[in-house]
């Protein structure tokens, strides 16, 4: 008898999930979390512990009946990360402008004042 979809995409995600643990069985404590998840505890250098957490699942798609496109969701990232870093170059030179306008203000207001004072003592 066939297996359904969804029992098919079960199996994968225990294989999956299995080859994950057994890749960090060796240096983690892996625990089992949930029926898609693993988690194993880390320590930071300040000696902070927390958990790292991984979760595997097979995405189906959207309701309207597209399927999932791993691909088209990675291209979609690496523009939204492009685009991140463009804003964030704009943003550089946007304040290196500022800075340079403000300096010359504060030279051309320091000259005033001495201008000023050079009158007042004449």
């Amino acid at each position: 008898m066939a297996k359904s979809r969804m029992a098919l995409r079960a199996e994968k995600r225990e294989e999956y999930l299995e080859k994950i643990t057994n890749f960090f069985k060796e240096s983690e404590d892996v625990l089992r979390t949930n029926s898609n998840e693993i988690s194993f505890p880390i320590i930071d250098e300040e000696g902070n512990e927390d958990f790292i957490q991984i979760v595997v699942k097979i995405p189906t798609g959207s309701r309207d009946g597209l399927p999932y496109d791993g691909y088209a969701k990675a291209e979609d990232y690496a523009l939204k990360i492009k685009l991140k870093e463009e804003k964030a170059k704009e943003a550089k030179i946007a304040k290196e402008k500022k800075i340079a306008r403000d300096k010359k203000m504060r030279e051309e207001k320091k000259r005033i004042r001495e201008e000023q004072r050079e009158k007042a003592k004449a």
